[in-house]
Parts: structure tokens; C-alpha cells; sequence
């Protein structure tokens, strides 16, 4: 049995969120170390560049634990929860686009494209 689109794309969604954080602490590298060496606590209120760096490595956890689902589903082939998780993938991925077209949300909007055509049965 090779690879399946669900699984494919339930393992893409969990990736994706793993290079969010490991791609952030590497982007963000002097702001994190500035705030960890003052102590941490408060330290990203105050600078917009480590505001950035919280919210952009903030997002990594969410995208790994939708990819955790997405493979609970597609395992028990829960194709329903698979375009679900698609469907909510989707408007994430288009709103930011829409504000930050330069962004990597295109990589989101692709992965859950995919899972809503899963869902769906499009793809199998």
C-alpha cells in the first residue's frame, strides 16, 4: 500500500508546523535571545519585533496539533474531520494572504486544499 493523499496531507499540516517554530526560532534568533536573557516574562509587550517572534512561533503549536488530528482521522479514515480540517485551514490561509500576500500561508492554503478535496472524496 503506498501513500495516501489523507495521509500526505495530514503529515504536510504537521510539518508545516514544525518548520513554523524551528524557521522562527532561527528567523527571530536575536530577539528571543534579547527577551530570554532579560528574564522572559513581559518581554515581548514592549518591541514589535519580538511580538512578531511570539505570535509567528505561537502559531507552529496549533498547525502540529491539527496535523495530529488530521492523522488520527485519516487513520481511521475520517474523511469528514479531514475537510474539516481543511475547511478551517482554508480561511486561515486566505485571510492571510489577503493581509500578507509575500506570506507562507500559500503552503497552508495548498496542504488544506488538499484535505478538503480528501474530505470531501475527490482524492483518495
Amino acid at each position: 500500500m503506498g501513500i495516501t493523499w489523507k495521509h500526505a496531507a495530514a503529515s504536510a499540516l504537521l510539518a508545516l508546523g514544525l518548520l513554523h517554530i524551528l524557521f522562527g526560532l532561527a528567523r527571530f534568533h536575536p530577539a528571543l535571545s534579547a527577551a530570554w536573557h532579560e528574564g522572559l516574562a513581559n518581554r515581548f509587550g514592549t518591541d514589535d519585533g519580538r511580538r512578531l517572534a511570539f505570535w509567528f512561533i505561537a502559531f507552529g503549536p496549533p498547525l502540529i496539533l491539527c496535523g495530529h488530528l488530521a492523522l488520527r482521522a485519516a487513520v481511521a479514515n475520517d474523511l469528514a474531520t479531514l475537510g474539516l480540517i481543511g475547511l478551517y485551514g482554508c480561511a486561515i490561509g486566505a485571510a492571510g494572504i489577503v493581509a500578507f500576500p509575500q506570506s507562507p500561508l500559500w503552503g497552508l492554503l495548498a496542504v488544506s486544499i488538499v484535505l478538503v478535496a480528501v474530505g470531501r472524496g475527490w482524492l483518495v
